[in-house]
């Protein structure tokens, strides 16, 4: 590369990142709310229906789930990915959605700004020591309800009812905020481990570990570690052990203690099909008829499809369907199989 090829290059650079920084959410179509939790800043988020902005709606607040990841993700060419991984429109007759910012995550990136699916701090390589810090179940709990609380005060929230969805870790939040928060009145887990993170782990190093269990080994050895320093909040070059055994804490626990409605939604070949199906079984024995399981047939943790190969088909996408089926179960009516809409 030449030096005047390369000085174009660095141009380029500046001018894409700069334009990333210039770029608001209202660009895209979203409200941008922004509060402080114990001194730390929060952006909000939130979808409306073209028109229905100031409608007073119920609010659908929806967990991000794992990972240091900003809100709005930017191709190359400037253009954004969807904000929630399914088609709103559904959901958006009904209710405002709403999603709050990760802590300390720039909340506008490109995506080439990630590494490993997160952000990653330039001079770091890894996301920032405040993100690591708070990265854990008790914190974003907690922020949650203070951010109920401030939308509550705004005059387009219907206050007598409130959705928390969870996928995957969000999932795990989703649920102790629906124990601790007696604004929420609808819980809807999804693609979740009723047992835990390291259940999970710990299931899928199962299915590909060869015959010494060398890979399982790995992993209780890993979770050993884990306890004996559980408040560590470095990175160990994905999450800190602080996150890891806050997200392996059994929402078990918190799920068969809820009297509000719970919508359970999951695919059959995630590595969470076992304890889901668990989690029915004892809802069943213990007549907690609050609960309504939706197992989708033969699909993986994040609803694709499978291919003859036996390998995950990104042109069979399911969330679209699940999130119709999330409103027909808000709206009292029964869901649906997946199996049809992915064929």
């Amino acid at each position: 590369m030449n030096k005047a090829t390369l000085l174009l290059f660095l141009i380029l650079m500046v001018v894409c990142k700069s334009f990333a920084q210039d770029q608001k959410p209202e660009d895209f179509g979203y409200r941008h709310l922004q509060m402080n939790y114990k001194q730390d800043p929060v952006d909000i988020l939130v979808m409306s229906r073209k028109g229905d902005e100031q409608t007073v709606k119920p609010v659908l607040l929806f967990d991000q789930g794992s990972q240091a990841r900003p809100l709005i993700l930017l191709n190359d060419d400037g253009k954004p990915f969807m904000l929630f991984p399914f088609k709103a429109d559904s959901l958006l007759q009904g209710y405002h959605l709403v999603i709050i910012s990760k802590p300390y995550v720039p909340l506008i990136a490109y995506r080439r700004d990630l590494k490993h699916g997160a952000y990653a701090d330039p001079k770091t390589g890894i996301p920032s020591a405040q993100f690591y810090s708070r990265d854990n179940v008790d914190y974003y709990v907690s922020r949650a309800q203070e951010v109920i609380k401030y939308l509550k005060k705004q005059q387009w929230v219907q206050k007598d009812k409130l959705v928390m969805a969870g996928p995957s870790a969000g999932s795990t939040v989703a649920a102790k905020l629906a124990l601790e928060c007696k604004d929420v009145t609808h819980l809807i887990y999804s693609g979740g481990n009723p047992f835990g993170r390291m259940a999970s782990m710990i299931s899928q190093a199962r299915e590909q570990e060869d015959s010494t269990g060398t890979s399982s080994e790995e992993a209780f050895r890993y979770w050993e570690t884990i306890v004996d320093d559980p408040t560590s909040v470095a990175s160990q070059g994905g999450d800190a052990y602080r996150t890891t055994y806050t997200f392996s804490q059994p929402p078990m626990g918190y799920l068969m203690k809820l009297k509000i409605p719970v919508l359970v939604t999951y695919g059959t070949k995630d590595h969470g099909v076992t304890f889901n199906d668990y989690l029915r079984l004892e809802t069943i024995r213990k007549g907690k008829n609050n609960f309504t399981f939706k197992p989708y047939i033969g699909v993986e943790h994040n609803y694709f499809g499978f291919d003859k190969e036996g390998n995950v088909d990104y042109d069979k996408f399911g969330w679209d369907q699940v999130a119709q089926d999330w409103q027909a179960w808000l709206g009292g009516k029964e869901v649906r199989s997946l199996t049809e809409a992915i064929k």
